[in-house]
């Protein structure tokens, strides 16, 4: 696959409606505020996720009872409820109580042969009868792989469990070969980033039909409390596991830095880092971190050079870094230098796009960035739809009759479909006491992108 189509092809499970990695959501499930708890749901479709991660492991938790009250709510929300839902938990009953209440087709995250094999077959039985994909967890009776060559083993063993023993659909496996913290000061755990993106690479010339995913923010762990480097470190190792095969990702869909944004000097540190190229990586990235603690949105605020650039220059950064502040005075300006104010979109502004569209195919940006841009695009489209009629109106072409229709459609099985299906097969709710009939009529499995082309 190259490097456009990978990126692409990635998808953006998000993070934040989960009790373990959100505080906040945390505080929110523990107070009973379930309202709120719904807009931290929506913040992260509206961002781009185009899966959510819901997790309720919480000791102080009926996480059974959260979770079942927090996917009838969401049921109830069509902003939310137009992505699949990643029903996470390390408890079967857990899980198995989202199964019951999600609508459409699930993910459930996850199973394992932690316990060994018996339990894992029953398990898989259940998620395929309840028609949901699963995450497989890179975990045996010997523990968590943390080698390149103990990962490929696991899933190579499950896989073979799963299809040939449970008759698991490839195309409704994820495999998760674990993301471990790096830079931790442990010597042994400089290999971690390489050794998933490895990993993914063989994973996925051996079983080309499953998805890889994982939990970005692990990697990061030894950086907490310094979001701009866990930023970085998040872009840059996504930038490389997605070449590599890594077709899915828990993460922030809101906080994710455009790969060229990164200051080369952090960038190249923690590439160093990621894919463990010097035995002093870790030195030099804790060395250099401090200097870009902080809130990185603010220093990109203070930081307005780019205001000196000509005004099609502006509009490109506004639209790539998906800056909103400035997007209708700047749009104002083209309009004055332009000819017509169609001009301003075929030209400026479409560059712009444009940009952001190389940079995207590039695996530089991912969906929540470009959704971002999108957003900056419209308001400034809006902007000049006034003075867009009023040209017409003076052209004398609305009196015309319309030249046609066009017609657009998304492809099934594509990325964009996925929730378009959730909806369509939601209607009723599946349980494994309906039967086999039950699950030939609702099973419908999340196909690769790549096979498409086949």
């Amino acid at each position: 696959m190259t490097t456009a189509s990978a990126a692409q092809s990635f998808i953006n499970v998000g993070e934040r409606t989960n009790v373990t990695g959100s505080a906040k959501f945390r505080k929110l499930i523990e107070a009973g505020d379930y309202q709120a708890a719904l807009s931290v749901a929506r913040q992260q479709v509206e961002s781009g996720a185009q899966i959510i991660d819901v997790n309720m492991d919480e000791g102080l938790l009926d996480s059974e009872k959260a979770m079942s009250t927090f996917l009838n709510m969401i049921a109830s929300e069509p902003d939310i409820s137009r992505v699949p839902i990643m029903i996470d938990s390390s408890k079967w009953t857990v899980i198995e109580a989202g199964l019951k209440c999600v609508q459409g087709k699930a993910i459930v995250n996850s199973i394992s042969m932690k316990e060994g094999e018996g339990q894992f077959l029953e398990q898989a039985r259940k998620v395929l009868r309840y028609g949901a994909a699963v995450v497989v967890m890179a975990f045996d009776e010997q523990g968590q792989a943390d080698t390149t060559e103990r990962k490929v083993a696991i899933c190579e063993r499950a896989y073979k469990l799963l299809t040939e023993t449970v008759g698991f659909p490839p195309e409704d496996i994820i495999f998760d070969p674990n993301i471990f913290a790096v830079a931790t000061g442990i010597e042994e755990h400089n290999g971690y980033g390489i050794a998933f993106i490895e990993a993914t690479r063989q994973i996925k010339e051996k079983m080309p039909l499953v998805h890889i995913s994982g939990g970005v923010s692990n990697l990061s762990f030894s950086f907490r409390g310094n979001e701009p480097v866990r930023e970085a470190m998040h872009s840059v190792f996504l930038y490389h596991a997605i070449q590599a095969g890594m077709d899915m990702g828990i993460v922030n869909a809101g906080q994710l830095a455009v790969y060229d944004d990164i200051p080369a000097e952090l960038r190249e540190l923690c590439e160093d880092v990621v894919l463990n190229r010097r035995d002093d990586a870790t030195d030099r990235l804790l060395e250099a971190a401090p200097r870009y603690k902080g809130d990185g949105a603010k220093k990109v605020e203070k930081d307005l050079k780019w205001r000196d650039a000509p005004v099609e220059d502006r509009l490109t950064h506004s639209l790539v870094h998906g800056i909103t502040d400035f997007i209708e005075l700047d749009t104002e300006e083209a309009r004055q230098k332009a000819d017509k104010p169609l001009h301003v979109i075929e030209g400026p502004l479409m560059a712009g796009m444009n940009v952001v569209g190389d940079l995207f195919g590039a695996g530089k940006m991912f969906l929540p960035q470009v959704v971002k841009s999108a957003r900056v695009m419209k308001q400034a489209v809006a902007y000049l739809q006034p003075y867009l009629e009023e040209e017409k109106k003076l052209s004398g072409l609305e009196s015309q009759p319309a030249a046609g229709k066009i017609l657009m459609a998304t492809v099934k099985g594509d990325v964009h479909d996925i929730g378009n299906r959730s909806r369509r097969h939601g209607a009723r709710r599946q349980d494994p006491r309906d039967g086999e009939e039950r699950e030939r009529r609702h099973h419908r499995p999340l196909r690769p992108h790549h096979a498409l082309a086949r």
